[in-house]
């Protein structure tokens, strides 16, 4: 007797089947289309979450909440609802920046006000003194004498 092909599992063909790359082209049109799009909308979104996110290791909302808090009701008040209000704030622009990052290809408003991270008043945000920005600032040499404690002297480096 003899024995058919297909009655014989071990002589039939196996069927190798392909993973779909439906999944995979969707992702790839739908990350260029901010790259297509030619909008500089999507990079400030982009850029605002990133520094939204960078918020808890900056501090910013905490130490502007205590101080403002200070201002306004007194330095017991801003240890306390002060220091909690700096907290609460963090925690929302942390999640707003994720949001943003997240949803950059989106074009959409802010979220949250003031679009910017936020500085204390008393600690305004500067660049890094080095050799080709402000280096002279950082010495204590920018726009004044050197010794002005001493009568008669007018000594100014920048001053040639």
């Amino acid at each position: 007797m003899l024995a058919s092909v297909n009655a014989n599992s071990r002589l039939r063909p196996a069927i190798i089947r392909m993973p779909s790359l439906k999944p995979l082209f969707t992702v790839a049109a739908l990350g260029a289309i901010p790259l297509l799009s030619g909008c500089s909308s999507a990079e400030h979104k982009l850029g605002r979450g990133l520094a939204n996110v960078w918020e808890p290791v900056r501090m910013g909302e905490l130490r502007r909440s205590a101080e403002q808090t200070a201002l306004a009701d007194g330095p017991t008040v801003a240890m306390t609802y002060g220091f909690v209000h700096g907290i609460v704030r963090t925690v929302e622009r942390t999640a707003v920046g994720v949001f943003d990052i997240v949803t950059f290809p989106i074009p959409t408003d802010p979220i949250m006000l003031p679009v910017n991270p936020v500085f204390p008043d008393s600690q305004p945000p500067q660049m890094i003194g080095n050799v080709s920005a402000g280096a002279t600032e950082y010495l204590g040499i920018s726009g004044g004498a050197v010794t002005p404690f001493l009568p008669g002297v007018t000594f100014n480096p920048l001053d040639q």
